[in-house]
């Protein structure tokens, strides 16, 4: 998932305004958080494992100066867990560049192999993002051939187009580049977010920020101008100058999962509410719940980010909508917890049922998805200990039955509960009395009709379709990682699920 943020002030130094945008990230990736700043001279880093109110303390207002600067706040999709893998990521020639990403490249390997055998780069980690940003590295440096050094900004561009040219997959990212400024881009599909602002600075001049919500920008006082277009690069130079040029023609086709759950319902994601689609969600939920002609006695959501589906779903139902379970919102991340009993607290940690909502009552629990369906089985089980009559599910997205391979973290068939199996199968796998799923054509609409001008999305991990070209070669090596295996020991051990990590982060 991960959130990036830059931020270009003429008038005073950023660390400030960065840590207060990256809060309002955080739940993009809550397992480490960098900034790094420049003061036209040196660069300032600080990263690591942790939430961005752990990582930074306001010492660090004190050494991270300069008046330009950007963050990152992670969930890992690809590398290991390590705290070296944390972002930003540096690169000293040439300029000397940082660089951010969201998003996963899909020929990792193949460009690996290319840095390091070809350029004879040395690779600290094993993100693809490092790759990417020596990638870029590689390209700016080529063009400095070419063109020779003195525009600079002119190289920049030159680099970004070639890079597009031979990675593969989903990146929105901002980079910092001595002596130049900040530059940005995203993917030629656009799949993961990517927005620009302005901030009058009056006499100096204007200041500007990238974001991948632009729930950061409001924070800060700055006004979105506009999302990037897909393929499209933006420079913001050091006299305060903003430089565009679309490096490659592209086809815009964000990751419709966005919408669903990943960002804020505040935001605005290609001209396309958040919060609206969420609610025509609910909307077409509706119908299935209507037609199905089961007796309902409350609607509940899964918190937090289902409220929006099931209030809307409530309101056109006529079913009373209750808040039946309470999320516990200072629990974190739960630890390795050994023994069965344990393991079996891990749910209840996080979330415990009104007891006054289910006895007795038939229930239906609303939730924004089912991946791997281990948390909702749970809840389900919950439900039932507190008295409901009968538990049904539905689901305000279609069944998840592919790997997601464009930044989130669900990748391998083999812990998808809807992989393979029919409805009826994963209602009898989830413990519940009737499941209902989302058309894919039905959110599609909810999503399309907040900006008609998007002609598609993605939806590989509904409908297997991967708009980048993704081979069979490149599916095994993640079925097969040793980060998802070690992932999936956690998993056992904790007791726990992707949905789980939901409940950790809202």
């Amino acid at each position: 998932m991960c959130g990036i943020l830059g931020i270009a002030s003429r008038t005073h130094d950023v660390f400030a305004e960065i840590y207060d945008g990256l809060l309002m990230l955080q739940h993009r990736g809550q397992d480490a958080s960098g900034i790094v700043t420049y003061n036209g001279e040196f660069f300032r880093e600080k990263k690591a494992n942790g939430l961005v109110k752990d990582v930074f303390n306001a010492s660090d207002a004190e050494t991270l100066l300069g008046k330009i600067g950007m963050g990152h706040v992670r969930y890992p999709t690809a590398g290991s867990l390590s705290a070296t893998e944390a972002q930003p990521f540096f690169v000293n020639a040439p300029y000397g560049i940082y660089l951010v990403h969201n998003g996963n490249i899909t020929n990792t390997e193949e460009q690996r192999e290319k840095v390091t055998a070809k350029y004879s780069r040395h690779l600290r980690t094993t993100s693809d993002s490092e790759v990417l940003l020596n990638v870029l590295a590689d390209k700016v440096a080529d063009a400095i051939k070419v063109n020779g050094n003195a525009d600079p900004i002119r190289n920049l561009f030159a680099g970004v187009k070639m890079t597009m040219e031979r990675v593969q997959g989903a990146y929105s990212v901002i980079c910092l580049v001595a002596g130049v400024g900040m530059l940005a881009f995203r993917d030629p599909y656009g799949i993961r977010p990517l927005s620009v602002a302005k901030r009058e600075a009056h006499v100096e001049g204007d200041d500007f920020a990238f974001a991948s919500e632009d729930v950061a920008f409001g924070i800060n006082g700055f006004d979105k101008l506009r999302d990037l277009r897909p393929g499209e690069a933006i420079l913001i130079d050091l006299d305060g100058n903003m430089h565009e040029f679309q490096a490659v023609e592209g086809k815009l086709t964000p990751c419709i999962f966005e919408y669903v759950y990943l960002a804020r319902p505040d935001s605005l994601l290609d001209g396309v509410s958040v919060y609206k689609t969420q609610m025509r969600m609910g909307q077409t939920l509706a119908k299935q719940i209507q037609d199905s002609g089961l007796e309902i006695d409350r609607i509940i959501p899964v918190p937090d980010s289902a409220r929006p589906v099931a209030l809307e779903a409530a309101k056109i139902t006529g079913i009373p909508y209750r808040e039946g379970l309470v999320k516990n919102r200072y629990v974190g991340r739960t630890f390795i917890m050994p023994g069965q009993a344990e393991r079996q607290k891990s749910v209840r940690r996080k979330l415990n049922a009104v007891p006054l909502e289910f006895d007795g009552h038939n229930v239906l629990l609303i939730d924004d998805s089912i991946v791997r369906g281990n948390t909702i089985k749970k809840i389900v089980q919950m439900c039932r200990e507190a008295g409901a009559k009968k538990v049904y599910i539905a689901s305000a997205s279609p069944p998840v039955k592919y790997p997601n391979v464009y930044g989130i973290d669900m990748p391998t068939k083999a812990e998808l509960v809807a992989n393979g199996k029919e409805i009826e199968e994963i209602r009898e796998e989830l413990g519940a009395d009737a499941l209902f799923y989302q058309n894919l054509d039905d959110l599609i609409w909810a999503a399309k009709e907040g900006n008609p001008e998007i002609e598609s999305f993605d939806c590989s991990c509904f409908d297997g379709n991967y708009i980048t070209g993704v081979d069979e070669d490149y599916l095994d090596s993640l079925e097969n990682s040793s980060r998802v295996s070690k992932k999936r020991e956690d998993m056992q051990v904790v007791g726990g699920s992707w949905n789980a990590a939901k409940l950790a982060s809202g």
